[in-house]
């Protein structure tokens, strides 16, 4: 996911993006504590789309 494609969503649907990742993330914890998580880079990625997506979403709430 680039920033350019999240900056072209609007907040609502950026707010929606952030609860589907956040939820992601918690299971890809959760495999990995069992020991479940074959791709481990999976949580780096996830972790790096959230913080994307909740600096596009300061970004636009300082533009306002």
């Amino acid at each position: 996911m680039k920033a350019t494609e999240l900056r072209a969503k609007d907040t609502e649907a950026l707010t929606k993006e952030l609860g589907e990742l956040l939820r992601a993330h918690f299971s890809l914890r959760m495999q990995h504590a069992t020991q479940q998580l074959s791709n481990i880079s999976q949580l780096r990625k996830t972790r790096r789309d959230i913080a994307r997506v909740r600096t596009v979403l300061n970004q636009k709430a300082a533009a306002k």
